[in-house]
């Protein structure tokens, strides 16, 4: 009731303000409801992932008194998943919703927007982004692309993936092939497995046939939905990988100047709120979902063993130093990163995990 009077009372606001919107690419007249076209990476309706982008689109529609209205469409609908840079930069669409670790071969500096590996946890990223140098870093590299960019999300920490078979040691993960997008992909080459990156449509698929062997995608909720167990037996954590992992939003740049400002604060207040409203969801529904997968079908929990995260943390290092050495931006963006992580760890360490540990050892969790 609380957050409907909230919403209620700033689509008012919003919707009392006298200003021309944009409709295409011309100012259309005083009133007129703008209609934007959001295009995604992930599967219409998916759990979390695209309820979130719909959910980023009402709030839109919500908070603007329904003076801009965004319509969502699923990976395929007008765009293949991994277009969806591309769809939105180029005015196809006006909105994107996915993950900017997608984009390595086109803005390599973009990967740090979704996922570090050994970084920073969501509650630190976020501070990274809204307190640090994160949005400001971000939308100077994206505006190069005429895009804006928006943290719409984030999954907080994901497991380490599906395998088909037991890590026992270093030498199990020799010419594995698994799916891992991003920097971590790098990392798991290094160490002698085979990464390639594939949406998440086709992720089921190519365990069945063992085109791949293993493979990430986020946690136990959307891991669920895929129905990963059925293909692997081994469900790894914790995620080295991802720590924690943004969901991006993009808006055209174009379209993006041509709205009036009250609507850009529109724009920029639903994508905070959806942000954080995913970060809430996961944590309930990953508790639920690892319950199912565990005691209705039979999913063996593993942790990787020590020679393995030895080897995986040695490598990151070794691909992140090679990374920023080649990419300017690269470096400017993981120094700033780097630097704020080193900031707040202490605080996590001592504040956060050490609560944690205190709570295990007396209520007996495990």
């Amino acid at each position: 009731m609380q957050r409907r009077r909230f919403l209620s009372a700033l689509g008012a606001g919003a919707a009392g303000l006298a200003a021309a919107p944009f409709v295409s690419t011309a100012n259309a007249a005083e009133g007129e409801t703008i209609h934007w076209k959001m295009v995604t990476s992930w599967p219409k309706n998916f759990p979390a992932l695209g309820t979130g982008a719909n959910e980023f689109a009402s709030l839109i529609g919500q908070l603007s008194g329904g003076r801009l209205q965004v319509k969502v469409y699923g990976a395929g609908e007008m765009v293949p998943a991994l277009e969806v840079f591309d769809a939105v930069s180029s005015g196809t669409a006006q909105m994107g919703h996915s993950a900017s670790y997608y984009w390595k071969g086109k803005v390599p500096a973009a990967q740090f927007f979704t996922a570090v590996p050994f970084g920073m946890n969501t509650t630190e990223t976020n501070a990274w982004l809204y307190h640090g140098d994160g949005m400001k870093l971000w939308d100077e590299i994206y505006a190069r692309h005429n895009l804006k960019p928006l943290a719409v999300g984030n999954t907080g920490t994901q497991m380490a993936g599906w395998f088909n078979k037991e890590v026992n040691s270093l030498a199990d993960m020799k010419g594995l092939k698994i799916r891992l997008p991003g920097l971590a992909g790098e990392v798991m080459n290094r160490i002698g497995a085979s990464a390639v990156n594939l949406p998440g449509s086709e992720i089921f698929t190519a365990m069945e046939t063992g085109v791949i062997d293993a493979t990430d995608w986020v946690g136990p909720y959307n891991d669920l939905a895929f129905g990963l167990h059925q293909v692997a037996k081994y469900y790894y954590s914790p995620a080295w990988n991802e720590p924690s992992a943004i969901l991006e939003g993009t808006v055209n740049l174009e379209a993006w100047q041509a709205l009036p400002e009250d609507l850009q604060q529109v724009v920029i207040q639903a994508a905070r709120i959806a942000n954080h409203a995913m970060v809430d969801e996961f944590a309930l529904r990953n508790a639920t979902a690892l319950t199912s997968l565990v005691e209705e079908h039979g999913v063996e929990l593993r942790e990787f063993p020590q020679d393995v995260y030895a080897a995986l943390f040695k490598a990151s290092n070794e691909v992140l130093d090679e990374f920023i050495a080649k990419d300017e931006d690269a470096r400017r963006v993981y120094e700033s990163y780097r630097a704020f992580q080193q900031q707040v760890a202490p605080w996590t360490r001592i504040g956060e995990q050490g609560f944690l540990d205190a709570r295990a050892r007396v209520l007996g969790e495990s």
